[in-house]
């Protein structure tokens, strides 16, 4: 029989309680962004004390770290399906970026924005962006390589072209946060750069 707590309340585990914490932490990144995940936010979230939160997540650099993991890795993953459903490498890019530059994935460019400047004093956390960077670069860098292989694409240094085009999806979703130009400015400012930087013909990419 479970055991119950002083409320009358099922007791978790340490594990559940862990999994209860770490998924606070997300919902609250997500909403918040990164800089609102603080251990009484947490625990104000899971219906805690703070010394509670504390015992089972010692570390609040490592629970800001795993919600940024868990958010940008989920958004990667959609994207995977989004390339196993479109063989056609001028098709993918052209879905590509308006998927990401549609303005609705905001509270996810919000957790990017905040992770290059809390990961300045937060090492679990730089390392975890480091990696999604490299993760981000590589995924960019396969697509551009399948042009390359097809003919569609007409590259010298795929990686090179791949890190740029991550770059300026980046900055112009944090231009975003602040209505810096619609979505479609945004979409057809970046088609026509990376037109030119694929070797495609102008009006490739924005066209319907």
């Amino acid at each position: 029989m479970a055991s119950k707590d002083s409320a009358g309340r099922a007791r978790l585990s340490g594990e559940q309680r862990r999994a209860q914490i770490a998924a606070a932490a997300e919902r609250i990144a997500r909403e918040h962004g990164l800089s609102a995940v603080t251990l009484r936010a947490v625990a104000t979230a899971v219906g805690v004390g703070p010394a509670l939160v504390a015992h089972h997540a010692p570390s609040m650099d490592d629970v800001v770290a795993a919600a940024f993991e868990t958010i940008v890795a989920a958004e990667l993953s959609d994207l995977e399906h989004l390339r196993a459903g479109r063989p056609d490498a001028v098709a993918l890019v052209r879905e590509l970026l308006r998927t990401l530059l549609d303005g609705t994935r905001s509270d996810v460019t919000l957790v990017w924005v905040q992770s290059w400047a809390l990961g300045r004093r937060n090492e679990a956390l730089a390392e975890r962006v480091r990696a999604q960077m490299d993760a981000w670069t590589a995924f960019l860098e396969g697509i551009i390589r399948d042009g390359v292989r097809t003919g569609s694409f007409r590259v010298d240094d795929p990686a090179a072209v791949a890190a740029q085009v991550l770059g300026m999806i980046d900055g112009l979703n944090a231009h975003a946060l602040v209505s810096w130009r619609d979505a479609d400015a945004r979409i057809r400012l970046m088609s026509t750069a990376v037109e030119a930087m694929l070797g495609l013909r102008p009006g490739e990419l924005t066209a319907a």
